[in-house]
């Protein structure tokens, strides 16, 4: 009967707890998003935009089409630390739910004891000292019974962050994959101007030897010599800005990889990385609900919703469950011998009465925390909208931008090709093809720094919105 009672007891405890648990939790809402619903007008999407892939549909691996760009994304993957202390993280965070989920269910253990003890004179009922050896081998069951939701509440909560964290790990990934990126154009921007800088050098350095000669054949003043000694001296200072960027930006490249990138890897210049597939942001803002860091402040509010039904039901008892069941015996030889068998049980049931206010302190700081998550995930979903407009704003300019600034290069090469034939002819004097050579680098230059500008806007882009792992 009494081992029947227990099982009863097991039983329907159980049975409450599953159904009951939680039952303090506050029923979540997501709260409405706090910006418009459409992009700015400054931000339009055009229709045609709106057949290219959204940024979650398409992966780093589709939207880098570069070879050797994706070769070193990969290998940044697997060896960035900062990227293997999130992941690290996660885990951490998974086992701290694993070990929270374990406690809804009854913790099972086993031992086994020697007591060996003499009992003296006074305490003896036969007023002689003697001594008492004892072994026994115990089995034992504790079980808090979550009649009122606490331990499913802190269950719910602990789910959540993990949830937040592994979103996290996906945002700090994406991040990740787009400063790579921008780090490698940057660099081949930075190779191709050191390129243009070396050609500008080569170019000045013949100028200077013919103007020598033209000076030694009594037709170039001592100024003009002058003049084409400072365009290689100017050229030589852009060679070696140049020189030293690059370094650094490879040593940037390295650090972001974790590892040194082989060379096969680096790129040429600009025009030697592969075009970029272009995303759409679509019509709505709704697709910044689907972003990795909005979607992990999400699951830390519900973290924050859970927590409130925990708060709540410290007010209510608390429930628990402990039974032995085992043999004992005075000799080791006989413990496992008919009549040494022996259990008990002890339910316990716990009721806060006074505690100077803590449990409503308690659940009113529960309260307060839900409301902070709800206005970071309110700030974390304005930030995004921002990011995405002053993004998509950008690249209208810069496609007009870049239009601008070829048709100005083209046009400049023309004008510095007919001051170089009148320079040479005898025509005009070498002023006309310093200050022609000189207005075309310079918008050359500009030229490599707005198509990085273009090209970065597009990893900017594919970042902000979400981007695809």
């Amino acid at each position: 009967m009494r081992k029947n009672s227990i099982r009863l007891v097991i039983i329907t405890g159980l049975l409450v707890s599953l159904l009951s648990g939680c039952a303090m939790m506050p029923k979540y809402n997501r709260p409405v998003s706090p910006v418009p619903t459409a992009w700015p007008e400054s931000a339009a999407v055009k229709p045609e935009a709106e057949a290219t892939p959204g940024p979650s549909a398409l992966g780093w691996q589709e939207f880098f089409t570069d070879q050797k760009l994706r070769s070193v994304i990969d290998l940044t993957l697997k060896n960035n630390r900062d990227l293997k202390v999130v992941a690290l993280n996660v885990e951490k965070v998974r086992e701290a739910y694993r070990i929270q989920r374990a406690s809804i269910y009854p913790s099972v253990g086993a031992s086994g004891r020697v007591d060996n003890y003499r009992v003296p004179e006074k305490a003896s009922s036969t007023g002689t000292a003697y001594e008492v050896d004892q072994y026994s081998v115990l089995g034992n069951i504790s079980w808090e019974i979550d009649l009122f939701g606490r331990l499913h509440s802190l269950k719910t909560r602990a789910l959540n962050q993990f949830f937040a964290t592994e979103q996290a790990r996906t945002a700090t990934q994406i991040s990740l994959v787009a400063g790579v990126a921008e780090a490698y154009l940057l660099l081949a921007a930075d190779r191709e101007s050191l390129a243009l800088a070396q050609a500008t050098l080569a170019s000045q350095e013949a100028y200077f030897q013919l103007v020598l000669k033209s000076r030694e054949a009594g037709v170039a003043s001592d100024l003009t010599v002058s003049q084409s000694k400072s365009q290689v001296e100017m050229a030589r200072v852009e060679v070696a800005i140049y020189t030293g960027l690059v370094a650094v930006d490879q040593n940037t490249l390295n650090l972001l990889a974790g590892t040194a990138i082989p060379d096969e890897f680096l790129p040429v210049g600009l025009n030697d990385v592969g075009e970029l597939k272009d995303v759409s942001a679509g019509l709505s803002s709704d697709i910044l609900l689907r972003r990795p860091d909005i979607m992990s402040a999400e699951y830390l509010l519900k973290a924050a919703n859970a927590n409130i039904g925990a708060a709540r039901a410290n007010f209510f008892p608390r429930i628990s469950l402990t039974a032995a069941a085992g043999t004992l015996a005075p000799e080791l030889s006989q413990l496992f011998g008919s009549g040494t068998d022996f259990w008990e049980y002890t339910p316990t049931v716990a009721q806060p009465i006074f505690n100077g206010g803590a449990l409503k302190a308690n659940l009113k700081m529960a309260k307060t925390d839900r409301e902070i998550a709800v206005a970071q995930y309110e700030k974390a979903i304005q930030t995004a909208f921002k990011e995405v407009s002053d993004a998509l704003a950008k690249r209208s300019a810069l496609v007009n931008q870049l239009e601008a600034q070829e048709a100005l290069v083209q046009s400049l090469e023309t004008s510095y090709q007919l001051s170089d034939a009148r320079f040479k002819e005898g025509i005009d004097s070498y002023l006309g093809v310093l200050v022609s050579q000189q207005s075309l680098y310079n918008a050359q230059r500009a030229l490599v720094g707005t198509r990085l500008a273009k090209r970065a806007n597009q990893v900017e882009l594919f970042k902000v919105l979400g981007g695809g792992i």
